[in-house]
């Protein structure tokens, strides 16, 4: 049998909190990792944090400053220009950040190392910014920008981002050192894998795709002895051009090599193709 329903109540002022909680937690953690490790060690990887970190070195300006000055014209550009309401949630995150970096000037750097830096600065600026996604918000920024300049030029999003960290990271280069532009560019890396971690989770799954000639024992055995849904695809052999129908059915990892001994038992010639599955939302998993 299918996995048992859970019954799930839903609260809109409870989501709406949690949200806003997610838009400054994540901002903070962002500050943290960004006077903690990049600032101290001259790594701009990108963004008006970037941009901040250059301009301290070069003329001696207030990172936190630097941000407020950059985030609040973008914003105010993107509400007009962009044509739509980017929400509450966002102002705050574009106002709470740089708000953090200021308060948690005088923090002691965790390291002098610039590669634990990149990396470490990379995962922290990651962590928040995931966290603030999740809050269905942004901190601003570069990321309006590139925003504007996609429908200005018709240049892709991710081109435009891309550019213009590229920019900020070259300039990093040319102000400090090719080896600190270097570190940059690892931070930055770092930073998006991680922002993809948090928002698709540790959780992995895989999901099988089975051609059997037995195809009521397998599905069978699936729902009783795995309690897993089987989702039967109407399809047809490319050479015979005979009925083929295919079984996708979802697991959990432990659960694979259970789905693979089962399937061998019942069907030892049966064809079996394996994908992994970074996410899956639905009843018996994480719920959208």
């Amino acid at each position: 049998m299918p996995k048992r329903k859970r019954t799930h109540t839903y609260n809109p002022k409870l989501q709406t909190a949690l949200e806003y909680l997610y838009v400054l937690v994540g901002s903070a953690i962002v500050a943290i990792a960004f006077n903690v490790f990049l600032l101290p060690n001259r790594i701009a990887s990108g963004g008006v944090s970037g941009i901040s970190t250059i301009l301290d070195a070069t003329l001696g300006l207030e990172p936190a400053y630097v941000q407020w000055a950059f985030n609040i014209p973008l914003f105010i550009a993107g509400v007009i220009l962009l044509g739509r309401q980017f929400g509450v949630k966002s102002l705050i995150g574009t106002m709470f950040l740089p708000f953090v970096v200021f308060l948690t000037k005088e923090v002691e750097p965790w390291t002098q190392d610039p590669l634990l830096s990149a990396l470490f600065g990379g995962i922290g600026v990651g962590l928040g910014l995931g966290i603030v996604f999740l809050g269905k918000a942004s901190t601003g920024g570069t990321d309006l920008a590139a925003q504007i300049i996609n429908k200005y030029t018709g240049l892709s999003l991710g081109t435009c981002v891309a550019i213009i960290d590229g920019l900020i990271v070259l300039s990093a280069a040319i102000v400090f050192d090719i080896e600190r532009g270097l570190y940059a560019l690892i931070a930055l890396y770092v930073t998006s894998k991680t922002i993809d971690l948090v928002q698709v989770g540790f959780g992995r799954s895989k999901m099988a795709m089975i051609i059997t000639c037995k195809q009521n024992e397998v599905r069978e055995g699936i729902l009783n002895k795995i309690d897993r849904g089987v989702t039967k695809l109407s399809a047809y052999g490319g050479y015979t051009d005979h009925e083929r129908p295919i079984l996708m059915c979802v697991v959990d990892q432990t659960e694979f090599t259970k789905l693979k001994q089962l399937v061998k038992t019942i069907d030892p010639t049966a064809f079996v193709v394996v994908m992994d599955a970074s996410e899956v939302l639905g009843e018996g998993f994480k719920r959208a």
